[in-house]
C-alpha cells in the first residue's frame, strides 16, 4: 500500500489476502504475511521493510513456507523487479505464485513469459501515466489558480482557510483549501530583505539574527522540523529566504530539483522558471513581504562579479581538495590576487569562532598544480593551465588531501607530496602540507 493517507490498511490488506487465498486454495495455506505501507513500487525490495524481511526469511533453512504468493502484481513489482525476485526465490527452492498466472509462475512456459512482460510493462505505464497526470494538474493549479498545494509554509507565513475545495467530492468530505498569510515572524523576513538591499552581507545578517535571539525557522516551527537538532541561523538559511519568490506574493511549485544523493548535507539546486516545469502563479495570491523590484535586485547582487581587472575568478581544482583534519572539502578562496583553498573546520561567518577550533587550513592552487605536474610529468606535461590536470584527477576519482596532523602550517614554500605506492587503489592521492 503505497499511500497511507488515501488508503485504509484493513481494506487494502483484506482484498489482497483474499486474492492470495483464492489462488492457493486447495494447494496450501498462508502461514505468514508481509505487507509494506507507505512504500512506492518503484523502490527495490531491499528498501521496503516487509519485502526485505520476506527475502531474509526465505534465506533461512528452517523457514515455515515453501512458496510465496503475491496478492496483486502491480502492488509488488515495477519494471523488471519481478525477474530479480523470482530468480532469488527459485535459487532457494521457493515457488512464486500469482493470481493472474493462476498458480506458480513458470518462465519456461512461453505464455508465462509473455504474461510477465505484459504485467511489467503495464505496471510501469500505470506509474508514468499517473505521474504525468498529477504533475500536469499541479502545474495548472499553481500557475492559473495560484493554489497552495501542500507542504510547510515558508518562514514568516502560516496557513489560513481559503474556502471549500473546488472538487465537489472533496468538498463534500469536508476538505478545504489553504492560503498563506503573514505570521509574527514576517517582520524578520522583511528585515532580512531590507538589510540585503542595502548591500549587507548574508553572513552579517545571520550573525545579527543570532545575536538578537530571533528564532530560526527550525525552532519557530518545531512540529515540522523535529528532524533538525540545531536551532540557529546559518548563511544557507538566510540565502534560502532571499531566493524564495513566494515572498513576492506569488505561489510557486516545483522550484527545486530532485536530490541526487541521500546525504542531507547537499543542497537541493534551484532551477530557473523555464526549466523542468517550475510553475509560478500568474497573479498575486497572498500578501507579499517584499516587492518584486527589490526581490529581483537582490538576486542580481548574488551574481558573479568581475574583479577590478574585469576578469572572472576561476578555481581549477574546486571540489577536489579535502581537509585531512576534519574531512571537509576545502572552500575556494581568493587571497592576494590568486586562487587558493581553505578549510575552517565547520566554522561559518554566522557565529563567533569557538576558542578550541583548529586553525584554518590554506593551500595555494598553483602549489597544488605544480606538485601534480611533478607527479605526473609523462601523463600531463607542464604547459597547460591546470584544466587537464583537474580532468585527470576527476576522471581517476582522486582526492587531494591537505592539512597535516598538526595545526601548524608554514606560510611559504609549496606542500610536498607524500603518495602511497598505488594511490588509485584507495581512490585518493594524498598531498600533505608538511
Amino acid at each position: 500500500m503505497s499511500t497511507v493517507e488515501f488508503q485504509d490498511r484493513e481494506t487494502s490488506l483484506g482484498w489482497q489476502r483474499e486474492a492470495a487465498k483464492e489462488t492457493v486454495g486447495g494447494h496450501g495455506v498462508i502461514v505468514a504475511e508481509f505487507f509494506d505501507e507507505g512504500c512506492s513500487r518503484r523502490l527495490p525490495w531491499r528498501q521496503r521493510p516487509a519485502a526485505a524481511q520476506l527475502m531474509a526469511a526465505a534465506e533461512q533453512t528452517n523457514r515455515s513456507f515453501d512458496a510465496v504468493v503475491i496478492g496483486e502484481y502491480e502492488r509488488a513489482f515495477y519494471g523488471d523487479q519481478f525477474d530479480a525476485v523470482l530468480t532469488a526465490l527459485r535459487a532457494r527452492g521457493i515457488q512464486l505464485w500469482l493470481p493472474k498466472a493462476g498458480g506458480p509462475v513458470n518462465l519456461d512456459d512461453p505464455v508465462h513469459q509473455a504474461l510477465m512482460l505484459f504485467l511489467g510493462s503495464q505496471s510501469r505505464r500505470e506509474v508514468l501515466r499517473a505521474r504525468h497526470r498529477v504533475l500536469a494538474a499541479m502545474h495548472v493549479q499553481s500557475r492559473v489558480q495560484g493554489r497552495f498545494l501542500g507542504g510547510r509554509p515558508p518562514y514568516g507565513y502560516r496557513l489560513a482557510d481559503a474556502g471549500p475545495h473546488p472538487n465537489r467530492a472533496h468538498a463534500s468530505w469536508g476538505r478545504r483549501l489553504h492560503r498563506l498569510e503573514p505570521d509574527p515572524a514576517a517582520r524578520w523576513v522583511r528585515w532580512i530583505f531590507e538589510q540585503r538591499a542595502t548591500g549587507r552581507s548574508v553572513a552579517g545578517i545571520a550573525r545579527e539574527l543570532n545575536d538578537l535571539g530571533v528564532p530560526c525557522p527550525s525552532s519557530a516551527d518545531r512540529e515540522r522540523n523535529r528532524h533538525r537538532t540545531r536551532h540557529e541561523w546559518i548563511v544557507r538559511t538566510v540565502v534560502g529566504i532571499l531566493e524564495n519568490p513566494r515572498y513576492t506574493g506569488r505561489q510557486v511549485w516545483n522550484r527545486h530539483g530532485a536530490r541526487t544523493t541521500a546525504s542531507a548535507h547537499h543542497r537541493v539546486p534551484t532551477r530557473p522558471p523555464a526549466a523542468r516545469g517550475w510553475a509560478e502563479s500568474e497573479k498575486v495570491t497572498h500578501p507579499a513581504l517584499v516587492d518584486e523590484a527589490t526581490f529581483s535586485a537582490i538576486q542580481g547582487t548574488r551574481a558573479a562579479r568581475p574583479t577590478q581587472h574585469g576578469d572572472t575568478r576561476t578555481y581549477v581544482l574546486a571540489g577536489l581538495v579535502q581537509c585531512q583534519l576534519c574531512g571537509r572539502r576545502l572552500d575556494s578562496h581568493w587571497v592576494n590576487g590568486r586562487p587558493g583553498y581553505r578549510c575552517r573546520h565547520g566554522h561559518t561567518s554566522a557565529r563567533n569562532r569557538p576558542p578550541g577550533l583548529a586553525k584554518n587550513v590554506y593551500v595555494r592552487e598553483d602549489h597544488l598544480l605544480d606538485d601534480l605536474r611533478a607527479r605526473f610529468p609523462e601523463k600531463l606535461g607542464d604547459g597547460d593551465d591546470g584544466s587537464a590536470i583537474a580532468d585527470y584527477v576527476r576522471s581517476n576519482h582522486l582526492t587531494l588531501i591537505c592539512g597535516g596532523p598538526t595545526q601548524e602550517l608554514k606560510p611559504c614554500g609549496p606542500p610536498r607530496i607524500r603518495a602511497t605506492a598505488d594511490e588509485t587503489t584507495e581512490g585518493q592521492l594524498q598531498l600533505l602540507l608538511l
